[in-house]
C-alpha cells in the first residue's frame, strides 16, 4: 500500500509540475508528426490482465503501395528519436499509474502476444504492476538480450523494496538527464520475442 500511495503522490504532483512540457510535447508531436499526438497500445499488466498503455506517439504513418505499414526504422524521424532518446514520450504513462494500471517502477509491459512464449520463470514479471521504468531498464535497456532483460526483471520481483524503487527513480532520472548510454541502436526497437530455447 506505500508503494501504491508513493506512485499516486508522486505521479500526479510530476503531471502538475510537467504539465508545460507536456503542452509543448503535444504540440510538437502534432506539428510533426501529425494526429493521433497519442500512441495507444493494450498491454498485459498485474497477472497479466490487459490495459490501455498510452504515450507520445514517435512514429511516422507510412504504408507501402499495397497499404502496409512500412517497417519502424521507415517511419522513424529525427524527432520521434528525441522523443525517445530524451524518454519524452513516456510521460503520458504517469497517467497509467494513476489509474493503477502500472507503477513507477516495474518490470516494463510488453506486448500481449508475448504472454504465451514466456517460460514459468520470466512469466513471474507479471506479479506485479509494470512500471514506466524497471531494474532491466537502469541495467541495460535495449543493449541487453531478452533472456537477461528477463531475468533482471524476476530479480526485481524477488527483491523489490522501497530502496530498490528508489535507486531505480534515481538512476532512471540521471540517464534521462545526462543522456547517458543513448546511441541510435537503443532508438530503434528491439527484435521481436521469439520465445526461449529452454
Amino acid at each position: 500500500m506505500l508503494k501504491r500511495l508513493i506512485d499516486i503522490t508522486a505521479s500526479s504532483a510530476a503531471l502538475v509540475t510537467l504539465s508545460p512540457v507536456l503542452a509543448v510535447t503535444a504540440y510538437k508531436v502534432k506539428k510533426n508528426l501529425g494526429s493521433p499526438i497519442l500512441f495507444k497500445q493494450t498491454r498485459p499488466g498485474l497477472h497479466g490482465e490487459p490495459f490501455e498503455m498510452i504515450k507520445f506517439r514517435t512514429m511516422l504513418d507510412a504504408y507501402d503501395n499495397e497499404g502496409n505499414p512500412l517497417p519502424n526504422e521507415q517511419r522513424y524521424t529525427k524527432f520521434g528519436n528525441f522523443l525517445r532518446s530524451t524518454s519524452l514520450d513516456e510521460l503520458p504513462e504517469l497517467w497509467n499509474v494513476i489509474k493503477g494500471d502500472m507503477s513507477l517502477v516495474g518490470p516494463r509491459p510488453l506486448l500481449m502476444e508475448y504472454l504465451p512464449l514466456y517460460n514459468e520463470t520470466q512469466a513471474r514479471r507479471h506479479n506485479v504492476r509494470p512500471g514506466v521504468s524497471g531494474w532491466a531498464q537502469v541495467n541495460g535497456r535495449n543493449a541487453i538480450s531478452w533472456e537477461e532483460k528477463f531475468e533482471l526483471d524476476t530479480w526485481y520481483v524477488e527483491n523489490q523494496s522501497l530502496l530498490i524503487d528508489l535507486k531505480v527513480i534515481f538512476l532512471t532520472l540521471k540517464k534521462v538527464i545526462i543522456r547517458e548510454g543513448v546511441n541510435a541502436s537503443e532508438n530503434v526497437s528491439m527484435t521481436r520475442f521469439t520465445g526461449s530455447r529452454d
